[in-house]
């Protein structure tokens, strides 16, 4: 396997996944759609972002440039609390279908790398979607090189989100920000 057509979330979470695959001796071309990320101004940060950092390491980058809200909160609607397998669902189906289209053997993702994200729900979506469409999905535990990538990420000054990218995971963000100050303060 030469080339890997990886669905990337954004380009912090991509470091780490471009230099573990290219040590493998897999080319990752990256895959840019992601519905899922609001407000407006946050999907242009993290999608010009990749588009800068994608140069600046050699990686050819396709992109779907859709910014989706109202087909992500209608595939989420109302059952807000498992809104991740829908947000899974799409993002590597979609990159699965371009994966076909474009002659590619084998899709991943970026997700992988976070510790923050379902392994086992994403390892059944991605495989759901390589029998599909008649693909091999490359599942990789990036989670061990989060903090490094993360590192690197801040080192060549990318922009670094603050949340996984739906305003569900912000409201959390800021919940779980609140509570803290209560503790702290209280």
């Amino acid at each position: 396997m030469d080339k890997v057509l990886m669905h990337t979330c954004c380009a912090p979470c991509s470091v780490a996944c471009i230099s573990t695959l290219r040590g493998e001796g897999i080319e990752p071309v990256s895959y840019w759609f992601n519905p899922n990320i609001h407000p407006t101004t946050e999907y242009r940060m993290r999608r010009n972002t990749l588009v800068d950092y994608a140069k600046s390491v050699g990686m050819e980058l396709l992109m779907k440039d859709e910014y989706g809200l109202r087909t992500f909160i209608q595939g989420i609607y109302p059952d807000f609390d498992h809104r991740c397998e829908f947000c899974y669902r799409i993002r590597l189906e979609e990159t699965a279908r371009a994966a076909k289209e474009f002659g590619f053997q084998a899709f991943t993702t970026t997700l992988l790398i976070s510790p923050y994200q379902n392994h086992e729900l994403l390892r059944s979506v991605g495989e759901a979607m390589a029998e599909a469409y008649g693909l091999d999905f490359l599942y990789r535990d990036f989670r061990p090189y989060f903090r490094e990538g993360q590192q690197q990420a801040r080192d060549l000054g990318l922009y670094m989100q603050k949340y996984c990218g739906c305003v569900f995971s912000e409201e959390e963000r800021y919940r779980k920000k609140k509570k803290k100050d209560l503790n702290t303060n209280g």
